[in-house]
């Protein structure tokens, strides 16, 4: 039986009248790549939030990495790793500063911190960047950097808010290999992403339009459902008559 890290049961956000996210339930396996897909103002990036511990629902139920999201939030946060292509890491902090930072941060010793430094200098291809200020650093070099420093403390669940966004294909593939070697570690990736063939790449993915999940499976299997080439025809039939246009 499959070990669940992230449950959800009826989870809703309003804000005031407005219903962001609308009673979704659904659950992630541990070491599963779930694709959590919406087009704007789906109400993904609301529920996100309360997921990591960030936002309180105003009602329903969720556990992350067995923790409750009313009243574990700090147990939640200690337990989670968070990249996004807005906010990820300091431009104006060396590549090391920013690593030892993080790393502290999540609780690492100075031992640790130091090992970590030595490896992902070797495992990036960094070692002559160090000491550079990261921004300097090209976006697809960030974004590797951000993603290994989000998981620096082997976290059981790592949040991807749109990460390759802007980046080239061919970063985005390599970007993708690390998530790939996150999962085969045990780490549960939960990612959001505007580029379709992305979410072929996850083991399940989940569809929201106007705060419901519409569609949860496999890709093959919501290929299958809908009679459809790709996730880009699987998406654009369930949002085509989606109402809301900012998240």
């Amino acid at each position: 039986m499959q070990e669940v890290v992230i449950k959800t049961d009826k989870l809703t956000k309003r804000f005031g009248d407005f219903i962001a996210t609308n009673e979704i339930t659904f659950e992630v396996y541990a070491g599963e790549i779930f694709g959590f897909l919406g087009a704007n103002g789906a109400g993904k990036t609301t529920a996100m939030r309360m997921l990591c511990g960030l936002s309180k629902p105003s009602s329903g139920q969720a556990t992350i990495a067995g923790y409750d999201i009313y009243k574990e939030t700090e147990s939640i946060k200690k337990h989670i790793g968070y990249m996004s292509q807005k906010f990820s890491l300091y431009e104006d902090l060396t590549v090391m500063e920013n690593i030892r930072f993080f790393g502290g941060i999540y609780g690492l010793t100075n031992k640790q911190i130091k090992e970590k430094i030595k490896n992902l200098a070797e495992k990036l291809g960094l070692q002559d960047q160090m000491r550079k200020l990261v921004g300097s650093l090209p976006l697809g070099w960030k974004q590797k950097l951000a993603f290994s420093v989000a998981v620096i403390h082997e976290p059981r669940i790592v949040f991807l808010d749109e990460p390759t966004g802007g980046v080239d294909p061919v970063t985005r593939r390599q970007f993708w290999d690390l998530i790939y070697e996150a999962a085969d570690n045990g780490i549960t990736v939960f990612v959001t992403t505007h580029y379709m063939d992305e979410a072929e790449y996850c083991n399940r993915i989940s569809m929201m339009v106007d705060g419901v999940i519409k569609a949860l499976d496999t890709p093959a299997n919501l290929k299958a459902h809908y009679g459809a080439a790709s996730i880009d025809e699987v998406f654009f039939e369930l949002a085509r008559g989606a109402k809301r246009s900012a998240d």
